[in-house]
């Protein structure tokens, strides 16, 4: 009897960065972590960060999903467009890195502005979302003036230098400032190098925003995460969007803005008892 010869199995590359181009041509860099055969995990950063600002929990969340992370576009590895940014634009940045992945549906898990799109996407694309963690965010931030005055500043100054200070402070704890806690130095190093303009445009877009009524209509399961110091995005803001979408779980830890950062732990358990259907 002739023996049957196994045909070589694929490889699959755990971890892949690359890019993908927009449908207005921006290039937009993105990067894999994990296994094919595990759901895929989209993470989402906030304003002025890179999607290293998720590199305390792609590990553990890696065992049970496949991490899409990706830079918005003016930040990071992603081109820089001119001019004013959409929270419109910027979902569909999301929702066609997922058709060009071929990913019919995600769990989706955004900080800040991150959090921000990922209201749009429970809004406007319901089919695409399966569990949906919206993490120190808002339906609405402040009114355009406060905007308007800040894009003119970061466009008008020679450096980022204060500007970095200035998110630096609304980030983190002030001890951690003052004693210069090292998990600090890759958040003011991404903040320095970052394109003004690309800024500016992700400013455009918050301040546009206004998802107050609209965050009702959201149905994929939903966890709140927000930070009981933050006062970028407050407590209340938190609170609005978990009383306002259904069913919606709100967790608020003792933390400042970047719960992740800040709480790492406690931010991993409950994202993964979410995730997983543990509550």
């Amino acid at each position: 009897m002739r023996k049957q010869v196994q045909e070589p199995q694929p490889v699959v590359a755990a971890n892949e960065e690359s890019y993908f181009v927009a449908g207005d041509g921006c290039r937009i860099f993105y990067r894999f972590d994990g296994s094919h055969e595990k759901p895929v995990l989209v993470l989402s950063n906030s304003i002025a960060t890179t999607l290293q600002m998720w590199d305390g929990q792609v590990e553990e969340l890696s065992k049970y999903f496949r991490i899409l992370r990706y830079d918005l576009r003016g930040h990071g590895g992603t081109s820089v467009p001119v001019g004013s940014y959409s929270i419109d634009r910027l979902g569909r940045d999301v929702l066609e890195l997922l058709d060009a992945l071929d990913i019919k549906r995600a769990h989706f898990c955004g900080l800040s502005l991150g959090g921000m799109i990922g209201q749009w996407l429970g809004v406007h694309v319901p089919e695409r979302i399966d569990r949906l963690i919206l993490c120190n965010t808002s339906a609405y931030l402040s009114p355009a003036s406060y905007f308007d005055a800040n894009i003119a500043s970061v466009l008008a100054a020679s450096d980022m230098s204060q500007t970095t200070e200035m998110f630096l402070h609304n980030w983190f704890p002030a001890e951690w400032l003052d004693r210069e806690n090292p998990s600090i130095r890759p958040f003011r190093a991404a903040l320095l190098a970052l394109d003004p303009r690309g800024l500016a445009g992700c400013y455009a877009a918050v301040r546009d925003l206004d998802m107050r009524r609209t965050v009702a209509l959201i149905q994929s399961p939903t966890l709140i995460i927000g930070g009981s110091y933050d006062t970028v995005t407050l407590p209340a803001h938190s609170e609005h969007i978990a009383t306002t979408i259904p069913d919606a779980k709100l967790l608020l830890l003792p933390c400042v803005h970047l719960s992740n950062v800040e709480y790492p732990s406690e931010f991993l358990q409950a994202v993964l008892e979410f995730l997983r259907g543990d509550h």
